[in-house]
């Protein structure tokens, strides 16, 4: 594993970013060099730190909360697109697979909306995804929070484009890649702050403590090229709600 490698090297700091899976193998492979994290679950729920106030040991970093959000973002497509049948995009590997699936049938059914699941871990599988969307002819997209599928955002994005299927992401990258809407933390706020707290471990501050970060800002971005490019028009009203404006 990198992790053990990383150890072996006697690094002074690891920084763990990229999926809960990062931070739990970092702290699997060292109770002692202090890690800081960045991940979108709950650190405490999965037993990485002891609280967010005093997370204790030799861990702590910045909670993305990614994929505590698809219920908004459901919302926000039911606003634009009414009733539509929905395609949502799951990664079964992912840790937090199970929990963003749970919010999302609880939202749905409270509004009545359709959801078509299709789970892909793989690029084969993203493919064969909206392969079964053309055959339940969903009305827009919802591609949820997972590492893998953001690094497949322009594969993703392409797909959805080639069908002029509106959908949401979870970061505003999607959206420069030609996505149409998405919502979530800005990253790059949260890899600041996991940089802030590198350097202070690197002059002298305890991992244990330093509190667990928690980003609380999030943005609606939209993209009005892509809008242009499918067909839609977004309402006068939500674009104004807007935190940033793709031309």
């Amino acid at each position: 594993m990198l992790a053990n490698e990383l150890v072996r090297q006697q690094v002074t700091v690891l920084v763990a970013v990229g999926g809960d899976a990062s931070a739990r193998a970092a702290k699997a492979a060292t109770s002692v060099i202090p890690i800081v994290f960045g991940m979108g679950s709950d650190p405490v729920l999965v037993g990485l730190v002891a609280s967010f106030n005093r997370p204790g040991g030799n861990v702590t970093g910045v909670s993305l909360l990614v994929d505590q959000m698809e219920t908004k973002r459901l919302g926000l497509l039911n606003e634009l697109l009414g009733s539509v049948v929905v395609g949502v995009l799951l990664n079964p590997t992912f840790p937090a697979a199970g929990l963003e699936l749970r919010e999302l049938e609880e939202a749905a059914g409270k509004t009545g909306q359709r959801l078509v699941v299709a789970r892909a871990s793989d690029d084969a599988g993203i493919d064969a995804a909206f392969a079964l969307f053309d055959s339940e002819r969903i009305g827009g997209i919802l591609v949820a929070s997972d590492p893998f599928f953001d690094t497949r955002r322009v594969r993703i994005v392409g797909l959805a484009l080639s069908r002029k299927l509106p959908g949401i992401y979870q970061f505003r990258e999607y959206v420069l890649a030609g996505g149409l809407l998405s919502y979530g933390v800005h990253l790059a706020d949260g890899y600041r702050q996991i940089g802030v707290y590198a350097a202070d471990i690197l002059k002298g501050a305890k991992p244990g403590d330093l509190p667990v970060q928690q980003l609380v800002k999030f943005e609606m971005v939209i993209n009005l090229k892509t809008a242009r490019t499918i067909g839609f028009e977004f309402p006068a009203t939500f674009s104004a709600r807007a935190d940033e404006v793709i031309e």
